[in-house]
């Protein structure tokens, strides 16, 4: 046949070609002379190589190809080995590696794909009505099996392929066994179709076609008597009847229906008229921004027009509902029609309704958009899909599939030709579809929602109010459908003003309700992808909706649904499949902000299961509070604020060590405080407050003190209206050291007194020993020492009432630095040596580092300087290590004190440092006196001008603050002091 596909030539420019084929054993020749391929797991890598067709497989591919999920402990070596033993037997260049993986480049194309060729050259025959020369390629193209294709080839993959080649082989037997008929010969194909019943006994296409030709063939009682075999064998092997198919034949035979007594004649085929659709829907005209998108898969689509050989584009957008994929994409379809001159083909796939559309009932309308009759329209879908790339072959046409369901709707509907391209929407990334070019489409930037708004609204409307506009498309979470909502419904309104609006989304209760206008709205968008799940996704999805934070990890997520790690995963990553939720990143997820609003009204209107709703969000508290517990006392060994907190059901995660432990508390700490306020919202008060307690590193890191002392405040005016003083009592000592790290002395005295004062109602020994410690640490920083000292007696005699003694050793280093104020220096260094002893002793880390600051600023005062900055320099380090900023600052200022008096340079070095560190903790009154300290320097090096603006500054903050340093600071400016 000319002009058909062939095995190539045996020599290129005078050597031989190295050729391959899987259908049949894994071999390869190079000329005519074969090519050892090795051992059966050798073979199965090739084989895994050779049918990605030039595809680079990944090593992780290659392990699950050949062993699946139970790979051997050197499956990595081992994929390396096999992988070098065939690059030595092939020719250079053939076996590469690239990107992690590996992959097969040869001039010869694989039998495999000689054989698609010829497949596909006998559908574009057969659609062209020319039958003989089908049945010819189709010939030749079984002629290729020699057996079972990739026989004796170990491996899942393997196993997988081969039952796929083998499924293959059969249609493409059974299309030519039906052209035989249509050709008239049915006498010849009987002998051909018994021996294939006999081989494929529950393959009804086999029988029915044996029915056909027998009843053709005048014999009519044997085409009866393959009925009732089948149906016979059915029943007993399956439990089912014969296909409607089949069983529809039989009647026919029965009532000798003439339109079976003769094939179909070709001739009579009607012709194909060629037609160039024009089906895309009309864009947008205030289409904005996405300019990155619009390039990428503009590039994409010129790609199949322009590059040689490109077999053709698919683009895939995902996407969640209402974020724009469809306006995008017919955008960009706008953009490219000049690349498409045959025509532009378009169907929505009703993916995220109830009843997806159906591929074969799409490539029927395809089919005759295309200029395909209906009489020459094929019944099954495979002829369909068939018929329609072979009148798609040499044309350039763009297919658009919007709204998709899956993968699995998509690929029957991709015209497969060069020169044309596919862009396909959807909510779910289409992974499964190979070749593609995946693109998420997320929300848009700030300054594109609001581009968007105001080309709505209109300039002098958004103009008079930016802010108000700014809230709006905030609140509608930059969604663009939400935004187009939002703005409509003020384009029609003339007597609304943006505020209006801006006050009416603000309430989140009613938002999803708020926008909605005419046919559109963002909550019946949310509703039809939510319709789509299963049970346990559906679940899943309202319950995690619940949480408060900003995302959930893995592990609280389990919590939360009282799951398995693995099953919590494969649910959330199911939910990220259909776009409902995010992957934040790895082992993290969270929610669009309007999804998040319509999962919890879902939870309300749903969840059936009485107190659900409250068990998982308790759940999720016990999780949090099981956990901080342990980083508490990996940080704090022999604390006894642990065994003081209420019961809760967990068992918290596990850590190696102290810094795996500080660094979940860090990445938890937006999760864990909004927990706190959630759970004072739910009425738990008492395991919130032990939250905060647990997790009191976040108030000294800066970073989380202001949350920390914003979720603190909650608690305690809820605990003051339940009348709970034990809660408040805990609440308040925990807000007063949020102040004192905060240098608010005044706050953080009226929180400490108050909490002083309920100790007795409470009777809660955490408080009898840590609120008299906040009041006696106020006291001190006032000057007043008499007071700080009977209060950290207090507490010194409580820690020790309660066997705590890393309390014990803190208090002993607060009234160290009591001592050292009252100028009894040997008794301060005696007291901070005692409280870093039992520091020591107990193996702690960053309470290590507050006893060593105490006696770095004893050992300063008595002179030993030397041993004072070895002290004060294992504190920064220990600070630094442990993420306590405002500690880490602080140290930094006491260092450049020490070294003020004989190297200045080094303290102006040192004070700079605590100024930066210091920036956002601390407070202006550390600030201040840091900046005392930088001027002290700077003027003993003769920097008199910048000396003197450091103590301007500093003297402007205590003079606010109303602080006694602010004398100090008057004679350091006075124009004595100054010549």
């Amino acid at each position: 046949m000319d002009g058909g596909p062939r095995m190539p030539e045996q020599r290129v420019s005078g050597s031989a070609v190295l050729r391959f084929g899987v259908l049949g054993p894994v071999r390869a020749w190079r000329g005519e002379a074969p090519v050892a391929t090795g051992s059966p797991q050798q073979r199965a890598l090739l084989a895994a190589l050779l049918l990605r067709q030039g595809r680079t497989a990944t090593a992780a591919e290659l392990i699950d190809a050949l062993w699946g999920t139970e790979p051997p402990p050197r499956a990595l070596a081992a994929v390396r080995t096999y992988a070098s033993r065939l690059r030595k037997v092939l020719e250079p260049g053939v076996l590469v590696s690239e990107s992690s993986g590996y992959a097969i480049r040869t001039l010869a194309p694989l039998d495999l794909v000689v054989a698609q060729e010829f497949a596909a050259q006998a559908e574009k025959a057969r659609g062209g009505g020319e039958l003989g020369q089908a049945r010819e390629s189709l010939n030749r193209a079984l002629a290729l099996w020699d057996g079972e294709a990739l026989a004796g080839v170990p491996g899942p993959y393997a196993e997988a392929q081969r039952v796929r080649l083998e499924e293959w082989r059969l249609q493409l037997l059974e299309s030519r066994l039906d052209m035989d008929l249509e050709q008239g010969s049915h006498a010849e194909s009987v002998s051909e179709l018994t021996a294939l019943t006999a081989e494929h006994p529950l393959r009804e296409r086999f029988r029915e076609l044996l029915m056909l030709a027998l009843y053709r063939s005048g014999r009519q009682a044997e085409a009866l008597a393959v009925y009732a075999d089948t149906r016979r064998l059915l029943a007993e092997e399956l439990g089912v009847d014969p296909s409607a198919g089949l069983s529809d034949l039989q009647q026919r035979i029965l009532r000798a229906d003439p339109a079976l007594a003769e094939p179909a004649s070709a001739a009579e085929a009607p012709p194909v008229v060629l037609v160039r659709p024009a089906q895309l829907p009309a864009s947008v005209p205030d289409f904005t921004g996405r300019s990155s998108f619009v390039t990428e898969l503009s590039d994409v689509l010129a790609s199949a027009s322009e590059e040689e050989g490109r077999v053709m584009a698919v683009s895939a957008l995902a996407g969640i509902g209402g974020v724009g994929k469809t306006t995008l994409a017919v955008h960009v379809a706008h953009r490219a029609r000049a690349a498409f001159p045959d025509g532009q083909l378009y169907v929505d796939l009703q993916g995220a309704g109830p009843r997806p559309a159906e591929p074969q009932t799409v490539l029927g309308s395809f089919l005759r958009a295309l200029g395909t009759a209906d009489s020459a329209v094929p019944e099954s879908l495979e002829e369909r899909a068939a018929l329609y790339r072979s009148v798609l072959d040499g044309r350039r046409v763009l297919v658009l599939l919007d709204n998709a369901k899956d993968a699995a709707q998509v690929r029957p509907l991709l015209p497969g030709t060069e020169g044309c391209a596919a862009l396909v929407t959807s909510r779910v990334r289409m992974v499964g579809l190979a070749g593609a070019h995946l693109v998420d489409l997320d929300v848009m930037s700030p300054e594109e929602a609001l581009s968007l708004f105001t080309k709505i609204v209109g300039e002098e409307r958004v103009a008079a109010e930016k802010k108000a506009a700014l809230d709006v498309v905030a609140a509608c979470g930059f969604l663009p459908l939400a935004i187009r909502i939002a703005a409509s419904r003020l384009a029609a309104r003339r007597t609304w003003t943006t505020s209006v609006l801006a006050a009416k989304l603000a309430d989140e209760r009613r938002r999803l309700d708020e926008l909605q206008a005419g046919d559109l709205a963002v909550k019946a968008t949310f509703e039809l992808g939510y319709g789509q799940l299963e049970p346990a996704q559906a679940r899943a999805f309202r319950l995690l909706g619940l949480a408060y934070g900003p995302d959930l990890s893995l592990a609280a997520a389990a919590a939360l649904l009282d799951l398995g790690p693995e099953d919590t995963e494969d649910l959330l990553e199911s939910l990220v499949d259909t776009s409902l939720l995010e992957s934040a990143a790895p082992g993290r997820y969270r929610f669009h902000d309007l999804v998040r609003l319509y999962a919890r009204a879902c939870a309300e209107r749903d969840e059936r299961e009485p107190g659900e709703r409250a068990a998982a969000l308790s759940r999720l508290l016990d999780f949090y509070l099981a956990t901080a517990a342990r980083v508490y006392a990996i940080e704090r060994p022999g604390d006894r604020t642990v065994e003081h907190l209420h019961p809760y059901d967990h068992e918290g995660l596990s850590f190696g060590g102290h810094q795996d432990a500080l660094d979940w508390l860090y990445a938890e700490a937006d999760c864990l405080l909004a927990c706190v306020r959630q759970s004072v919202a739910q009425g738990s008060l008492r395991r919130a407050v032990d939250l905060l307690l647990v997790a009191k590193d976040l108030a000294e890191s800066g970073a989380n003190a202001h949350q920390f002392g914003t979720a603190a405040t909650t608690v305690r005016d809820a605990a003051a209206k339940a009348g709970d003083a034990l809660v408040e009592g805990r609440a308040r000592t925990t807000l007063a050291q949020v102040h004192l790290n905060a240098g608010r002395f005044d706050e953080a005295e009226a929180e400490a007194e108050r909490a002083v004062e309920l100790a007795g109602a409470a009777g809660d020994p955490w408080i009898d020993c840590n609120a008299p410690s906040e009041r006696g640490i106020v006291a001190a920083y006032r000057s007043r020492h008499a007071e700080a000292e009977t209060y950290l007696q207090r507490t010194l005699t409580a820690y020790r009432a309660d066997g705590n003694l890393p309390g014990e050793a803190s208090a002993l280093c607060n009234l160290s630095r009591v001592h050292l104020s009252m100028g009894r220096v040997d008794s301060a260094v005696e007291l901070a040596e005692s409280g870093v002893a039992v520091y020591r002793h107990l193996g702690l880390t960053v309470r290590l580092a507050n006893g060593s600051y105490a006696l770095g600023l004893a050992l300063a005062e008595s002179g030993r300087a030397e041993e004072a900055e070895a002290r004060l320099s294992e504190a920064l380090t220990i600070f630094r290590d442990s993420r306590q900023r405002l500690w880490e600052g602080m140290t930094l200022f006491r260092l450049a004190e020490v070294r003020l008096g004989e190297r200045p340079a080094a303290a102006a070095a040192l004070a700079e440092q605590s100024l930066s560190v210091l920036l956002h903790v601390g407070g202006d009154w550390r600030r201040a006196g840091v900046l005392t300290v930088l001027g002290k320097s700077l003027d003993a090096l003769g920097e008199t001008d910048r000396a003197r603006a450091c103590w301007t500054e500093a003297l402007s903050v205590y003079d606010r603050l109303g602080s006694a340093e602010a004398a100090s600071l008057r004679a350091l400016l006075s124009p004595a002091t100054a010549g």
